[in-house]
């Protein structure tokens, strides 16, 4: 294999590595400002190692998709990296990667992602990357030495006793991208084992979070050059020049007044910000106690933020629309439904294998017990791949596996209820039976608006969808352990609403009572004007969840979707 190609496949074994990871990554976050969103950055910063690019379009590539101060900083680092062109001497474009990543920090800082890469500059000189391949052993050592001392580096993760994210995500990164360069099979060595004292949820802080974090990049005017000025942006700055580009990072009280300074020096074609008083809420209310941990798929309408509040794993498939290629949980629903509707082409992956075991492997080195509530079998090949990697990697049998045959709303209301209760009790025993009965217990109805998508998803005929537009039929689904079975079929708002009411009814009439959950696409405000309000007049006793529908499933049923789960309410 010609050292390019080894190259890109290492760089995409360590990105998806970092996904796995990232939700371990987001709990420690507390430096520069304790927001949670360090293993999201980089998720997204690391995304392009996932797409078919051209080695020469990289660098530029990873510099607009860079998101936060860690994925801004490794993004000037990988575009050194990147010019890598001999296995055997890997220090070279590690060492022009990190001098380009200190110049793009106006005051670098002791103790951070920096430090990582003195270490890996300085380890992978003293090593020589003999085909031998040992050398990653003894490189990972020293990086794994360098993260720790991060720990007793700057006052805030001293005093969180965590390490540094940025430093422990590129050591996740960089574990399994140096073995496979050293021609290895990059498996796991017990990161969760080494770290473990370091990565307990941070519950409280000092640090007072307010303000935005934002990445821009600026597309500069002829003879506008970047000046001192720009530190009047904010705090947190990260600036990377790219041609006429300018991509900037920074953490700023004023959003308005910042992009009116970044307007005088020329056009601006990207801004993404994040409102870190609100990451901040969202970040110290994590870390609670289960009686067993709960591991499900995204399949299910669960979001990330869902899954922290929840202390649940979350393991996403892909969606890739146009040229942009995530985890599901990581894309922005409303732009992706929006994209779909103008007919940007938008399709669904599951994660590689190798993604996949990263996940068991990394719950079994944090939990004493897993209960993974998977995805139904007849949707995916999840269930298939866990099962065979529990018989060599689980003797002492701490995974327990559900194949619940459901996905949607049926897996996301059970798993949400399933983990709630691992919260309330002490008994993994009690969880586990209740977990079963929960699935089996659990309805769900999907009302989709039109066929077109489905069809495109090979799921029935074009002429089937395009009379079945013509003839405005609304199809009724319901996801089942043999596949998505039609319930019946509507022709109106009204109708559809009748039949869930009739479903409803009946549900009530047999348990009492129930947990209902409510599903949008983007119609988020019909559903809660047009069915939350009246089921909450008819039934004031239930418990009732507004949730975005899971991606994966928006894909295959378009916007304009909408659904209804709902299980007996547990008393």
């Amino acid at each position: 294999m010609r050292t390019h190609e080894r190259l890109l496949e290492a760089l995409a074994l360590g990105s998806e590595r970092v996904v796995a990871w990232a939700d371990v990554l987001d709990r420690i976050n507390v430096f520069p400002v304790p927001d949670g969103d360090t293993g999201r950055n980089l998720v997204i910063s690391l995304s392009p190692f996932k797409r078919k690019i051209a080695l020469a379009d990289l660098a530029r590539t990873l510099l607009m998709n860079a998101r936060g101060n860690s994925g801004n900083i490794v993004a000037r680092f990988m575009s050194g990296f990147l010019t890598l062109d001999d296995l055997a001497d890997l220090a070279g474009p590690c060492r022009k990667g990190r001098d380009l990543a200190y110049r793009a920090v106006p005051d670098p800082k002791p103790g951070t992602i920096l430090d990582f890469f003195d270490v890996l500059v300085a380890s992978l000189e003293k090593y020589p990357q003999d085909p031998d391949g040992l050398w990653p052993d003894r490189v990972t050592a020293d990086l794994e030495e360098a993260v720790k001392k991060t720990s007793q580096g700057l006052e805030e993760i001293k005093k969180a006793g965590v390490v540094d994210a940025g430093a422990l995500g590129m050591f996740v990164f960089f574990d399994s991208c140096l073995k496979y360069l050293a021609g290895r099979e990059p498996i796991p060595n017990g990161l969760g084992e080494k770290f473990k004292e370091f990565l307990k949820p941070v519950v409280s802080s000092e640090v007072r979070t307010e303000g935005f974090c934002v990445d821009a990049i600026v597309k500069r005017d002829i003879g506008n050059e970047p000046s001192a000025g720009l530190t009047e942006l904010g705090d947190s700055i990260v600036m990377i020049e790219d041609g006429d580009y300018l991509k900037l990072h920074f953490h700023a009280d004023n959003t308005r007044n910042a992009k009116k300074r970044l307007e005088e020096m020329g056009s601006i074609v990207a801004w993404a910000e994040d409102d870190m008083s609100e990451q901040a809420h969202r970040f110290f209310r994590t870390g609670r106690r289960q009686a067993i941990h709960i591991m499900t798929d995204a399949a299910g309408s669960m979001t990330r933020d869902d899954a922290r509040e929840l202390n649940v794993t979350l393991l996403d498939s892909y969606i890739t629309i146009g040229d942009l290629c995530l985890p599901e949980t990581y894309h922005d629903p409303l732009g992706m439904l929006a994209a779909m509707s103008r007919g940007v082409k938008v399709s669904t992956s599951r994660a590689s294998t190798f993604e996949q075991h990263q996940h068991y492997h990394k719950v079994l080195s944090l939990y004493p017990r897993i209960l993974y509530l998977c995805v139904g079998s007849v949707y995916t090949g999840n269930y298939e791949v866990v099962t065979d990697w529990k018989k060599g990697n689980d003797p002492e049998n701490r995974l327990m596996i559900i194949d619940t045959g459901v996905a949607s709303g049926k897996l996301g209301l059970a798993a949400r209820a399933v983990a709630e209760f691992s919260l309330e009790t002490n008994d993994p025993d009690e969880v586990i039976r209740y977990a079963k009965e929960a699935v089996r217990q659990c309805e769900e109805y999907i009302f989709l608006d039109r066929l077109q998508y489905l069809a495109a998803g090979g799921r029935m005929s074009k002429t089937g969808a395009f009379f079945g537009d013509m003839l405005h039929v609304k199809p009724i689904v319901s996801p089942m352990p043999d596949g998505a079975a039609r319930a019946g079929i509507a022709r109106s708002e009204k109708d559809q609403m009748a039949f869930a009411f009739k479903q409803l009814d009946s549900f009530m009439a047999d348990h009492g009572n129930a947990l209902i959950m409510l599903e949008y696409t983007d119609n988020i405000h019909w559903v809660r004007d047009r069915v939350e309000a009246p089921i909450r007049t008819h039934y004031p006793q239930a418990r009732i969840i507004l949730q975005q529908f899971s991606l994966t499933s928006s894909v295959h049923m378009g916007p304009g979707t909408w659904g209804i789960a709902f299980l007996p309410k547990r008393t």
